[in-house]
């Protein structure tokens, strides 16, 4: 276990006037109040403040950080309360540790619930004080080094949130060594038989080109003395996640990687940096298109460097980054790079400040986006995503992820222009509105006053905040004609059954049970109801005049409101099985049932339903991406019947070694399992592979899933995974 003594000479070292007695108070409270208590490894719990104490000194924090490191568990897990810590150590330390505090409060039944709460309080404590994510991450290092104590099954979740939430935080942060440290981490528990793969075929890798990344060094050294300049060269293989990610994203084997080194020149200035380069280049040819210059253009967390990728020694990829030694700096400390300490406290360098700018932006997201699934999805795809640098015609540059379009150019520089943007000019070229932009683009928004828009946007804008401002659009307009619509069918849902609208409207009666019955916020709300579905006029009419037998036979002409939602039934309940699906449709009267084609739910699967106007009520997976896209009114709460036996189809896609035999060998094992082939195609791969596309019928997802693993247990079969428009649920890949 670290000892005390090292963590103070580390802080000294870099932080000489720091308040060495409040971390040693800090160190004495934490080991009295955690006394007796384990971890699930077995050592004593006060291991873990240490470790996180100590990871906070490679971060260069200042003394009340580090204090907070040593007590960040101790109001969570102990007898200790704030106000105990604030009488010890201060205001400034107790707000540190109240904000971690309230990180762990939380729990919800979903995963994505809690993660997406988990990523909202994050996104308020940064506001606040940016150190708090900075403690929050190294408790999360610790905590993925000992994940082997945790139960097995907990294991894969933590590893999960770690890669989707940690590891772009810690990027985003500017902390390269600790974003890669916690995406291997996460793969090792995510996919344990991959990683160990990986990391053995990198360890025969390491072994096999010690000579050449020294004959690389040695190469690029003897050039830089030529030129007389000063500089470190150092060479390394990429980490396991990095390979992973590449190999799964262009679907290649581990022996088709041909950039797997990279090396790095530190010199002394800006102009060394340019003069390395054109020196790299004079030895080995550039790969086209794999030069990028993020020293006159930083990435938005400030990071600085050239990276460029040459054929090398032998014809190997290799990639070479060059950076100044204040660079490196900024890449292995991140945002406390940046701090200067005065009298033992962090200050931002005020040419940096912009540097919390993103903070603000996620703050404006977690406002927008309440929906848990969309919240993470968009929030995935914006947080730290591969850049484009686009301009304005006056010069001013906007930074968006690879893949943004004019639409989200426009959203980026104000709500108005994005809604009102009619078309666009691409360097001075009149373009489509869905075309993904270039790093460089100068883009020229047209607009129209009377323009407002549309929900087709939505099939190709990238970013959170123009989908989010589609969204917010699209609902209102929806909310208007719903509130309009319910108010008509209300009427006529009155005069079919002889009772006056007006005059009970104006009694204040409907407003009296559209609060307390139906506990809605008013009228108007109703009248939204209604419109979109969720309560029927019968069913209000009945809460209204309880007494009144409204089964009797119809005093008027029949309305025209039953086609607007699908079939209508007079007999209302919370909970109605709608016949022949296998669908139970809870606190919306019994409609017309569909599955939708974009994602194939199948019985087992977690479902929601989508009321649509004109085709009732569509059944969807709850992750299906289309449902972003609508207005979370619309959607009812359903599930499967109990025992349910009903077919299905499921598109199936089989990825396998292109030998003979294979394709007689999955359609047996399909056979065998009972389920019925509806259709197959076949298509080749790259790499003597052959990829199969399967519609099968299932019954449910356990059938399903005896189907899959029993393709997966055929010897040529690499993976097997189920596939739909909107949504894939990929399964294990053999190594």
């Amino acid at each position: 276990m670290v000892r005390l003594d090292d963590i103070l000479d580390k802080v000294s070292a870099y932080n000489p006037s720091a308040d060495l007695e409040i971390i040693r108070r800090a160190y004495v409270f934490s080991a009295k109040v955690h006394e007796g208590q384990t971890r699930r490894s077995g050592e004593p719990y006060l291991s873990h403040p240490m470790e996180v104490a100590e990871i906070l000194t490679h971060f260069k924090m200042d003394a009340p950080v580090i204090a907070t490191g040593f007590l960040h568990d101790t109001v969570e897990d102990t007898h200790a309360t704030i106000k105990e810590i604030k009488d010890l150590f201060g205001e400034e330390v107790s707000t540190l540790v109240d904000g971690l505090t309230k990180l762990a409060r939380i729990n919800f039944d979903r995963r994505e619930d809690r993660e997406a709460e988990n990523f909202r309080k994050m996104i308020l404590a940064m506001a606040k004080d940016i150190r708090v994510i900075v403690i929050k991450l190294a408790d999360r290092l610790h905590n993925m080094r000992t994940l082997d104590a945790m139960p097995v099954e907990k294991r894969g979740s933590i590893a999960r949130e770690t890669l989707d939430i940690y590891a772009p935080l810690a990027n985003r942060l500017g902390i390269g060594w600790l974003k890669t440290e916690l995406e291997d981490l996460s793969l090792k528990y995510i996919d344990p038989e991959k990683y160990a793969w990986l990391g053995g075929l990198l360890e025969e890798k390491k072994a096999d080109k010690e000579q050449y990344i020294k004959k690389v060094k040695d190469t690029i050294k003897g050039k830089l003395e030529e030129y007389g300049v000063e500089g470190e060269v150092s060479g390394r293989l990429k980490n396991i996640h990095s390979i992973y990610a590449k190999m799964k994203e262009r679907d290649l084997e581990f022996d088709d990687i041909n950039d797997i080194l990279a090396f790095r020149i530190i010199v002394e200035d800006l102009n060394q940096c340019y003069l390395a380069m054109g020196m790299v280049h004079s030895i080995w040819k550039p790969v086209p298109g794999r030069f990028k210059d993020y020293i006159a253009i930083p990435k938005p967390n400030f990071y600085q460097a050239i990276h460029t990728t040459v054929v090398g020694p032998y014809g190997e990829r290799m990639e070479v980054q060059i950076k100044t030694r204040d660079m490196h700096m900024v890449a292995e400390y991140g945002i406390a790079a940046h701090w200067k300490y005065k009298e033992g406290k962090p200050v931002v360098d005020k040419k940096r400040d912009s540097s919390f700018a993103w903070i603000r932006q996620l703050l404006e997201w977690q406002r927008d986006l309440k929906d848990s699934d969309e919240f993470l999805d968009t929030l995935k795809v914006d947080f730290f995503p591969e850049e484009v640098f686009l301009f304005t015609p006056e010069g001013d540059m906007k930074v968006l992820p690879v893949g943004a379009t004019p639409v989200d150019f426009a959203y980026s520089i104000h709500t108005d222009i994005g809604h009102r943007c009619i078309g666009v000019k691409v360097n001075g070229k009149r373009g489509w509105l869905g075309e993904r932009l270039h790093n460089g683009d100068v883009v020229e928004v047209l607009t129209d006053e009377g323009h407002a828009p549309s929900r087709d946007w939505l099939k190709f804008v990238v970013t959170s905040r123009a989908k989010a401002r589609i969204r917010q659009w699209i609902k209102g307009e929806e909310r208007t004609e719903s509130l309009k619509l319910g108010r008509n069918i209300c009427e006529e849902g009155f005069m079919r059954y002889a009772v006056d609208f007006e005059a009970t409207l104006k009694s204040g009666e409907i407003e009296r049970v559209a609060i307390e019955d139906f506990s809605l916020e008013g009228v108007d709300s109703l009248f939204t109801q209604i419109g979109y579905g969720k309560i029927s006029p019968l069913g209000f009419l009945k809460k209204l005049y309880p007494k009144r037998d409204f089964d009797a036979k119809e005093t008027k002409k029949p309305s025209r409101f039953g086609k607007v939602f699908g079939k209508f039934k007079k007999k209302s309940s919370a909970r109605s099985a709608t016949a022949g699906t296998g669908i139970i449709v809870r606190g919306v009267e019994e409609r017309m049932v569909r599955f939708a084609k974009c994602c194939g739910p199948l019985p087992g699967d977690k479902i929601v339903g989508l009321i649509t106007p004109g085709e009732g009520l569509i059944i969807h997976l709850k992750q299906c991406k289309k449902l972003f896209d609508v207005n979370r009114e619309r959607l009812v709460d359903i599930q499967w019947e109990k025992d349910i036996i009903t077919s299905r189809p499921v598109n199936l896609e089989v990825t396998s070694k292109d030998e003979k035999g294979v394709l007689a060998a999955m359609c047996n094992v399909i056979k065998e399992a009972d389920a019925n082939i509806i259709s197959l195609k076949i298509d080749s791969a790259i790499g003597n592979k052959a990829v199969c596309r399967f519609v099968v019928e299932v019954m449910n997802i356990t059938h399903l899933k005896k189907i899959t693993e029993s393709l997966e247990s055929i010897k040529d079969v690499l993976k097997v995974k189920r596939v739909a428009d909107s949504v894939e649920v990929v399964g294990k890949e053999k190594p």
